[in-house]
């Protein structure tokens, strides 16, 4: 008992010096922010997007034929990439796109309103925060209900005063959320960018989509007009009997279902009209489509393709899962920070009277300091709420190889493709050739009566059908160039790392300490 005592009378001793060692601890933790400094994910370390290189040949072969060959090329994606198809009328489209898309004003809108809660965020957590007050009240009292003698009262009351508050943010929380949000406003920014990509590929691929259609709308009805005058002499043959009937049957079933084709085309083309006229932010009703054709399209001689690790630098969507996954792990360190003491200090200063003209007289001053450092002692929710950030960030991280591994194959897909479609297009061009000389051979054969009228059919409908396997293989071609430079990220430039805290939007000091993470 005794010796309980003692320790009693020592224990307020020692306090000061204990009190004094929180003044460098408190310097010290408001330099520091809880949880893992976000690190930009490494480039891929691959050098190809494909085991064997696309043959340089199969693309430059096609310059035998009808359309120029490619090349491919380590070289930046052009800022406007749809002006090297070399077509007018395609540029004012996607021109016009742009500026009138509701699809783009949504993600102008988002991405301000990113800003503006990064900067809400900001205002009401770096600097202190100052309010006015000023109130009045009427009041009764009754000393008789205390045992005390003076019956009722009553009196008004009248404060007015300013207050102030800041919290020092000693973990680091504050500056990790801001660090989130301003990560999410990167993504909303690539987004955007994202966005503009796929609305300017979408244009471009519509309008490649209705000059294909348009030119084999074109050639099926030569074609039908072909197949109609061979069944017209094969029925007169038939009426002469020089032919039967089971030769003008199969004629007949051809033509109709040439015919049956014409209006799915017709269809698919005043389709795309309706789909161009919406990607340029107008009714359908209201808008003048120009008329495309695929002879109006320049192939581009040189392809730009970036490597790998140029490639991840490039497109909007790998730049935006970068972004979440920066924002999920700021969002991790300010769970963690939430278990580090919080330290709050506020101040007011104003005055109270009994009268309003006494409310600002001599006597009626009223001020007040006070400071508060908390520290969660027992609370089991703040740890699982860190292990809960911690799945969100490991999600994040394998959604950004998700990304970045699905960028890797569309670009080696479109590359086959690419060399595909080169090969097709060489092989039909070569096939359209050898039907057009045989035609021409045999309209001459039809001159000096060497061939009859139904030779001369047979020969252009081989030429036709021939003529329309060219057509759609240039028209995938243009498709695929527009997909390859989809792939490669469009014309944007190469995106610099997320922003610390300390630069571009944020204005803040930069870190000098970071905390060590904290195991969940």
């Amino acid at each position: 008992m005794t010796k309980t005592m003692t320790m009693n009378r020592r224990a307020p001793h020692p306090l000061p010096t204990r009190a004094a060692w929180l003044v460098p601890l408190v310097a010290a933790l408001a330099g520091c922010a809880a949880g893992p400094d976000f690190q930009r994910p490494s480039a891929p370390t691959v050098a190809a997007y494909t085991a064997d290189p696309p043959s340089a040949a199969a693309l430059a072969a096609a310059s035998a034929g009808a359309r120029q060959g490619q090349q491919l090329a380590d070289a930046p994606v052009p800022a406007g990439w749809w002006q090297e198809f070399h077509n007018k009328p395609l540029d004012r489209l996607v021109a016009r796109a742009l500026a009138e898309s509701p699809t783009l004003a949504a993600a102008q809108a988002n991405l301000r309103q990113a800003e503006h809660a990064y900067a809400a965020a900001a205002g009401s957590t770096r600097l202190p925060q100052l309010s006015a007050q000023l109130s009045a009240q009427r009041q009764g009292t009754n000393s008789a209900a205390m045992g005390l003698p003076g019956g009722e009262r009553t009196f008004s009351l009248g404060n007015a005063g300013l207050a102030l508050g800041y919290d020092f943010d000693l973990a680091g929380g504050n500056r990790r959320a801001l660090e989130a949000l301003a990560a999410q406003t990167e993504y909303q920014s690539h987004q955007l960018a994202g966005a503009r990509l796929t609305l300017a590929a979408t244009v471009v691929l519509t309008a490649i989509t209705q000059a294909r259609l348009t030119d084999q709308i074109a050639a099926t009805e030569k074609l039908i007009e072909v197949q109609a005058g061979q069944l017209q002499i094969t029925r007169e043959r038939v009426a002469l009997g020089a032919a039967s009937e089971a030769e003008a049957l199969p004629l007949a079933t051809q033509l109709d279902q040439t015919r049956a084709g014409l209006p799915l085309l017709h269809n698919q083309r005043e389709q795309t009209r309706h789909l161009l006229a919406v990607l340029s932010g107008t009714p359908p009703a209201a808008f003048d489509v120009p008329n495309f054709q695929l002879a109006d399209f320049v192939l581009p001689p040189t392809l730009p393709l970036r490597v790998p690790s140029a490639l991840v630098r490039q497109r909007p969507d790998i730049q935006a899962s970068e972004a979440l996954l920066h924002a999920a792990s700021a969002q991790y360190g300010a769970a963690i920070a939430r278990r580090y003491p919080q330290l709050t200090l506020s101040a007011s200063v104003g005055a109270q009277a009994l009268t309003a003209a006494g409310l600002f007289g001599p006597g009626s001053l009223v001020w007040g300091v006070g400071g508060q450092l908390a520290q969660p002692l027992f609370n089991p929710g703040l740890k699982a709420n860190v292990r809960a950030f911690n799945a969100a960030l490991e999600a994040a991280e394998a959604n950004y190889k998700e990304v970045v591994l699905q960028s890797l194959r569309q670009v080696a897909d479109v590359l086959r493709t690419l060399e595909s479609d080169a090969l097709a297009e060489q092989s039909l061009e070569s096939a359209s050739r050898s039907a057009d000389q045989g035609l021409d051979l045999v309209e001459r054969q039809h001159r000096l009566g060497a061939a009859s009228y139904l030779q001369l059919l047979l020969a252009q409908q081989q030429a036709l059908q021939t003529r329309l396997g060219v057509l759609d293989v240039q028209g995938r071609r243009l498709a695929n160039t527009v997909a390859l430079y989809r792939a490669m990220g469009g014309g944007g430039e190469e995106a610099s790392p997320p922003a610390p805290i300390g630069s571009r939007r944020d204005t803040a000091p930069p870190m000098r300490t970071t905390w060590a993470d904290v195991s969940p």
